[in-house]
C-alpha cells in the first residue's frame, strides 16, 4: 500500500497487521492520507523559522488531513462505581478518521520532546484495548531528514549571504535561545564561520536527539511500547524539502 511514499523517501514501518488492516478495512482512508503524505511539502528556510506543532508546514499537513474529514477528538473514559463516577481519563487525539469498520487514530510529532512518544504510543494502547480505535499512526520527522538539517539550515544562511548575528536577525529570526548563543560562540572559537556555526548550533538545540524524529520513535516500538496496538509510523523524507512552495501553499512570514 504504502511503496509509492518508500520510493519517495518516507520512512514506513507497521506492527500488529496494520497493513493487512488498512488495506481491509480502510481503503478509502488510507487514499486521502497517502495523498495529504505524498503532497507535503516545506522549506529549509522554514526549518530555521517553524516552531512545535503550529509550525507554518506542519499546519499545512493537518490542513489537508482535516480537509480529507480527519478531525482533532478526544476520548474520554469514565470509571463508574455503582453510579458514582470514580476516574475519567481523556486522550486528545491530532487526528481521528472513522469508518464503517472502526476507527483510525493519528499524531503529528514534528519537533517535540520525544517522551511524547510515549504519551501517543501508550494511549494508543489503552484505546486500542477498550476498542475505541482499531490503528494508531504517528507521524514524525524521517530519518535522512534529522541527517539533513545542519546541512539544510547552513545552506539557507550562505544563500541568502548571512554572515553574522546582526544579519541573521535583519533577515528576521530575532529569537535565540542562550544555549543557542552559548554554541555558536563556542564553534566560532574553534573556527568555523558563522553559518556553520549557527546551524550545527541551532539544529542541535532544537531538533537534537532528544526531540521526536524517526530513531526514537523506532526504539521505543521496538521495545514494545504500544504493543498490541496495530501501528502504522510515518517518517518525512529529505525529499519534501523544495527551494520554494507553491503560490497556493505559502503561510505567513516565518517569524511573524
Amino acid at each position: 500500500m504504502f511503496d509509492a511514499l518508500r520510493d519517495a523517501g518516507f520512512d514506513i514501518e507497521t506492527r500488529n497487521h496494520a497493513e493487512a488492516i488498512l488495506a481491509g478495512d480502510f481503503p478509502g482512508a488510507v487514499s486521502g492520507l497517502i495523498d495529504a503524505l505524498a503532497a507535503f511539502r516545506l522549506t529549509a528556510a522554514e526549518i530555521i523559522g517553524s516552531g512545535g506543532g503550529q509550525a507554518a508546514s506542519t499546519m499545512r499537513l493537518r490542513d489537508a488531513l482535516y480537509r480529507d474529514g480527519w478531525p482533532k477528538h478526544e476520548f474520554v473514559t469514565r470509571t463508574i462505581v455503582d453510579g458514582v463516577q470514580r476516574e475519567a481519563i481523556s486522550h486528545e487525539i491530532d487526528h481521528v478518521k472513522r469508518a464503517r469498520a472502526g476507527t483510525l487514530a493519528l499524531e503529528i510529532e514534528w519537533n517535540n520532546k520525544d517522551p511524547f512518544f510515549d504519551r501517543d504510543l501508550e494511549n494508543f494502547q489503552r484505546l486500542h484495548a477498550q476498542s475505541a480505535i482499531s490503528l494508531g499512526i504517528i507521524v514524525t520527522r524521517g530519518a535522512a531528514l534529522q541527517a539533513a538539517m545542519p546541512d539544510l539550515v547552513e545552506g539557507v544562511l550562505r544563500a541568502e549571504g548571512i554572515g553574522d548575528a546582526a544579519e541573521l536577525e535583519a533577515w528576521g529570526m530575532k529569537e535565540r535561545t542562550s544555549r543557542q548563543r552559548r554554541m555558536i560562540d563556542g564553534a566560532l572559537r574553534l573556527g568555523a564561520d558563522f553559518p556553520r556555526a549557527f546551524a550545527r548550533s541551532f539544529v542541535a538545540d532544537k531538533y537534537g536527539q532528544a526531540t521526536t524524529h524517526w530513531e526514537k520513535l523506532a526504539t521505543r516500538v521496538a521495545r514494545g511500547v504500544g504493543n498490541p496496538c496495530p501501528l502504522l509510523l510515518v517518517g518525512l523524507p529529505l525529499s519534501a524539502v523544495v527551494a520554494e512552495l507553491p503560490a497556493m501553499a505559502r503561510g505567513p512570514d516565518l517569524f511573524s
